[in-house]
């Protein structure tokens, strides 16, 4: 049994009488926030220390463990789960659990992963006042991680989500009409996209998966800075996974004409997508993290680049009109 002297800042055992942990089995309280952080900023290595404790053998399989996720009203959680919260809080400095790099090490993708799912709503927190109501708008190949990015962000920041090609095609009667339309009169279509981003840009708080009509012409473009624009940037053998789900967009059916039409709409509207504000690259965001397989990269990985960029982006903003204001 684990004694509560050696128990870590986060980990309270419910029981503190030694001589009843002998015939009852002890319960741990897993605190998620001294588990990420460490004060204010993440921590890997705290988290480490946890994921030491786990695999030692001081905590067995059948220590029952209750874990609260931070978030609103925690500390009421907390309270109510443990009214002795506070006295039973130990401090890590008696944590002796050997946390070398090679321990920990081995288990750093997953260490990540749980971090930056954790990092996300705080980072949200942290740069929704900044944004005040600015929608966002995501441009680029069109992709289920695109999708799955803007829509993570819009719920993280309260925002509302929307995808601009499906407003077009429910505007023109349905997807297999606006393909149609498209082929047969595509200054009309064009029309369509131009009038449902006119709509959205007129609005705040909003996420928009923007197609690629967003970024055809300048009217367009223009419409794109009512907002903070970001280049959702994947690799094109990624896109091109979900182009068979995706039969309505593309007439090809084998892997190398998906490609090579792939490329074509690419090259035709990467200008394009090089005017947005910030460029969220997958590729990058994998050699940051160390991840030599890009499927390793989560939603949650991307969020927080797109959020860390947004956060800049407002930043320079703000000083700007602060350099623009009389003295």
């Amino acid at each position: 049994m684990l004694s509560s002297s050696s128990a870590t800042n986060g980990f309270i055992p419910c029981s503190s009488s030694s001589s009843s942990s002998k015939s009852k089995k002890r319960v741990f309280f897993l605190d998620v926030n001294p588990l990420c952080y460490e004060g204010s900023k993440p921590s890997l290595k705290c988290f480490g220390k946890w994921l030491s404790l786990f695999l030692s053998p001081q905590v067995t399989h059948t220590h029952p463990v209750v874990a609260v996720i931070d978030g609103e009203r925690g500390s009421q959680h907390r309270r109510n789960l443990i009214p002795s919260y506070k006295a039973n809080r130990c401090s890590s400095t008696s944590f002796s659990i050997s946390t070398s790099p090679g321990h920990v090490g081995r288990f750093q993708p997953l260490i990540t992963r749980v971090l930056h799912k954790c990092n996300v709503p705080k980072k949200a927190a942290d740069v929704s006042p900044q944004l005040k109501g600015s929608s966002i708008f995501l441009v680029g190949m069109k992709s289920s991680l695109k999708t799955n990015l803007g829509k993570l962000l819009a719920d993280e920041l309260r925002y509302y989500y929307f995808d601009s090609d499906d407003l077009v095609e429910e505007a023109l009667g349905g997807a297999s009409v606006a393909k149609s339309i498209k082929e047969r009169d595509e200054l009309s279509f064009l029309e369509s996209e131009t009038e449902v981003l006119k709509q959205l840009s007129a609005m705040g708080r909003l996420v928009v998966c923007a197609g690629n009509g967003a970024v055809q012409n300048s009217t367009n473009l223009a419409l794109l800075r009512h907002g903070i624009t970001l280049w959702i940037d994947l690799p094109l053998d990624i896109v091109a996974r979900d182009v068979s789900e995706d039969q309505i967009q593309f007439s090809s059916g084998s892997y190398p004409e998906v490609m090579d039409e792939l490329g074509a709409l690419y090259n035709k509207h990467k200008d394009g997508y090089a005017t947005a504000d910030a460029i969220i690259s997958l590729q990058k965001v994998a050699s940051q993290l160390g991840y030599d397989n890009l499927d390793d990269v989560t939603t949650e990985d991307m969020t927080l680049e797109a959020l860390g960029e947004i956060e800049k982006l407002t930043r320079v903003k703000k000083m700007i009109e602060e350099a623009a204001r009389p003295f």
